[in-house]
């Protein structure tokens, strides 16, 4: 915990509680969502979770490295003189590698209520306040991304003043159902199209590294156990899978000549009516010929499932991809910036009182030195 004081009111900010979820679910977290993703699931499909397993989830965050560290959410409170407390905010976090070295900021809340009083706290004084209590709280993180709209300048100058630098910008890009179906009528021929397993972990981590520039693999700093999927969180994932009706379809594309994997596709493919589905590609630089291909595969298995959108994310590195889905139809949504940051925790030295410079000098003692003889003496 953490208490940060603004005039006459004190801030505090803290863990979420169970009672904290009712407040949160009223919240029109979507509307005013500025990092913007490609989620498994939608964040109040994760407060539905939360309070269902809030017990359990709690047992999980104490375990070292259960369920890849589940996310955490920090609430601002905020206290006037007479001890009356109401919730102004909260930030949402979650570790992005396995070895929890990077951690993703994904979102943060300051909820302005016109009939109370415009002292009681400054919406960005407080989005600050949020946003360093985390860089201090996770000793864990040696980095820290994030994702904003790049129309939100408020936002924008809120990271930039706390040391956020822009990584890459990014365009979310929507292909519609009947694109998709005129795509899955025409035929992929993809040689080599493997179903993913851990035994193929080292192949996507070596696709990961060289399908990205330098900067942003020393961000992510993963490794190839970020691309293993462990018994618990296979579990856990199944059982998202049943609880918010969804599915996952993944594959890669194997090169036998250079034993590499050149191509990799992750699909989220929803069986209700009310989202899109969403996919994350992958695709070796020199092997960009891929794009159609993996789209005409993806919107085969996509025709399987109710009639939905599908959203697709390219990187302004990606320039192949941009150009593919520009040609395609596709239609934009959104841009965003990626920005990251750096966080060195510094500790105090322990000075013991055992030890005083005094006594230390005593201790020097010049040990007598006899000669050396030699064939001289």
């Amino acid at each position: 915990m953490a208490a940060f004081f603004n005039n006459q009111f004190k801030v505090l900010i803290r863990p979420l509680k169970y009672e904290d979820l009712d407040w949160l679910e009223i919240l029109d977290v979507e509307a005013i969502q500025v990092q913007p993703s490609l989620g498994y699931i939608s964040f109040q499909e994760e407060l539905r979770q939360t309070r269902y397993w809030f017990r359990l989830i709690e047992i999980f965050n104490w375990l070292p490295n259960f369920l890849g560290n589940y996310r955490k959410v920090y609430i601002a409170e905020l206290f006037n003189i007479s001890g009356n407390s109401i919730l102004k905010g909260f930030i949402h976090i979650s570790p992005f590698n396995i070895n929890l070295s990077t951690w993703r900021i994904e979102r943060i809340i300051v909820v302005s209520d016109k009939k109370q009083q415009e002292k009681l706290s400054n919406s960005e004084e407080l989005r600050a306040q949020l946003l360093r209590y985390c860089l201090e709280i996770i000793c864990e993180a040696r980095t820290w991304i994030l994702e904003v709209d790049i129309n939100r300048n408020d936002f924008l100058a809120l990271y930039r003043q706390n040391g956020f630098q822009p990584l890459a910008k990014l365009t979310y890009w929507l292909l519609d159902s009947k694109l998709l179906w005129t795509l899955s009528q025409q035929n992929s021929n993809i040689p080599n199209l493997l179903p993913v397993s851990n035994s193929d972990a080292h192949l996507l981590y070596q696709l990961d590294c060289v399908s990205m520039p330098p900067l942003l693999r020393q961000v992510f700093d993963r490794n190839s156990q970020d691309f293993k999927t462990s018994l618990s969180t296979s579990i856990f994932t199944k059982w998202q899978q049943w609880f918010f009706d969804k599915e996952i379809a993944k594959g890669y594309v194997f090169e036998p000549q250079r034993k590499i994997a050149i191509g990799y596709f992750k699909l989220i493919l929803s069986k209700s009516n009310f989202q899109s589905h969403q996919a994350y590609l992958v695709i070796h630089p020199a092997y960009t010929w891929l794009y159609p291909k993996l789209l005409i595969q993806i919107s085969q298995i996509v025709q399987k499932y109710p009639n939905q959108n599908l959203e697709i994310v390219s990187a302004d590195y990606q320039n192949e991809r941009e150009n593919y889905l520009k040609e395609l139809g596709a239609n934009r949504l959104k841009h965003t910036l990626l920005m990251s940051r750096s966080v060195w925790h510094k500790f105090k030295e322990v000075k013991t009182n055992e030890l005083y410079l005094s006594e230390m000098l005593q201790g020097l003692r010049v040990a007598p030195r006899n000669p050396i003889p030699n064939r001289f003496l």
